[in-house]
């Protein structure tokens, strides 16, 4: 697993996942949802963001049903079940049973040979640090039971 420093980036969430280069997806995602700002504030958060090759793995369609405007509120549902108030590391987060989401719903945590996942999503990258909060990269788009 590539872990990074935990020193506060100079860059936003958003910015620092645009720059990752693994997360052009979900940040078109933010985009659509109209979670720019939020995610460009002061925060911080802790986002739990799906690589390009997890939004793959969506069944076929469901990336550009989300995407459409009149499923706004699934998609922004979604990406908030994604995101946790607070700068959280990878080894804060391994001593949880369940991340509580800014979407409400509680999310798994399973801590398993020194990897860490939620909601059956592994972390593939984690601590990646900026400004307002930290990004792990997760492999899977977890899809919140309630919306």
């Amino acid at each position: 697993m590539n872990t990074q420093t935990n020193t506060p980036g100079t860059k936003n969430l958003l910015d620092t996942a645009a720059d990752n280069g693994s997360f052009k997806t979900f940040g078109k995602a933010i985009e659509q949802a109209g979670m720019s700002d939020t995610l460009r504030g002061t925060g911080p958060f802790t986002v739990f963001a799906p690589t390009d090759a997890a939004f793959d793995k969506l069944p076929a369609g469901k990336l550009d049903n989300l995407l459409k405007p009149e499923n706004k509120q699934e998609l922004v549902s979604l990406l908030n079940y994604h995101v946790v108030n607070g700068r959280k590391t990878v080894s804060d987060i391994g001593k949880w049973e369940a991340a509580r989401t800014v979407n409400g719903q509680s999310a798994p945590i399973k801590l398993a040979n020194d990897k860490v996942s939620i909601d059956g999503a592994m972390v593939t990258a984690a601590d990646i640090s900026s400004s307002n909060g930290v990004i792990h990269g997760i492999d899977k788009v977890n899809i919140p039971t309630k919306q």
